[in-house]
């Protein structure tokens, strides 16, 4: 199983090779910390607890948690069928996806307050003509009841949103393993640095270097090309052999030495 936690950026698009646009999230995965393993014979199941973002300030009882692997902001834990090889104080970075793993996405959707019954359920209301005061939007009559009390899963005016929502088989388009960017095709649940936690099957394999195969280098979050680094994908330029050409040249532009 492969896991990790990160942040949602925002929505954007790339171009697929036959030239058709494909809809993305820019979802900043990582870096991870694995702040505590547990086994099944020490605490009664197999888990990996691994910390994600910074804190300003942490309790004691935290610090004491997380001594020696600095103040992490979130925490969260994968349950296991077997252990990877995982140790306290590993680094879990977006370098584990490849292109095309289809992943799971869970996150908390966006928050509504409190809605109506024609916005939270999609009721049609009264009709807009004489006798209907006021009553466009309301609920209704709910029926009879058994002793003056409301049934429960009465559809009625409430609290909308906030709830946490999974999204199975989304396709990673991309992966820029130098910024821990993952491109991932269609939306996923939240709002812009909402947390969101990403998981799918496969091998979890940290000796992946972040200038690895999979960073695709087709430019950062925003569309630009990204500059390349002084000595890394630079072309020098193929010297010219000097030629009756250049000893001209230099006679234009003064007299010959001899």
């Amino acid at each position: 199983m492969k896991f990790i936690i990160g942040k949602k950026i925002e929505m954007t698009q790339r171009f697929a090779e036959d030239g058709s646009v494909v809809p993305v999230t820019i979802v900043e995965a990582g870096p991870c910390i694995v702040s505590q393993v547990k086994t099944a014979e020490r605490d009664g199941y197999s888990a990996v607890q691994v910390g994600f973002g910074t804190a300003k300030k942490l309790s004691k009882a935290e610090r004491g948690h997380m001594k020696n692997l600095g103040a992490v902001k979130h925490l969260r834990e994968f349950r296991m069928a077997q252990m990877p090889e995982l140790k306290r104080g590993d680094t879990i970075t977006a370098a584990v996806f490849v292109p095309g793993d289809l992943v799971t996405v869970r996150g908390i959707s966006k928050g509504k307050g409190f809605q109506g019954v024609v916005r939270r359920h999609g009721f049609s209301g009264s009709l807009a003509t004489h006798g209907h005061k006021d009553q466009l939007r309301m609920p209704g009559s709910i029926g009879s009841t058994d002793s003056g009390r409301v049934f429960k899963g009465t559809r009625m005016g409430g609290h909308m949103g906030s709830n946490s929502i999974t999204l199975k088989n989304l396709a990673v388009v991309e992966v820029n393993a130098e910024k821990n960017l993952l491109y991932i095709r269609g939306a996923v649940p939240g709002s812009r640095g909402g947390l969101l936690v990403i998981s799918t099957d496969g091998v979890m394999n940290l000796s992946v270097p972040p200038s690895a195969g999979n960073a695709v280098k087709k430019g950062d979050a925003d569309g630009k090309q990204a500059a390349p680094q002084k000595g890394q994908g630079e072309i020098p330029a193929k010297p010219q052999p000097k030629g009756p050409s250049d000893s001209a040249e230099k006679q234009k532009g003064g007299k010959s030495k001899k």
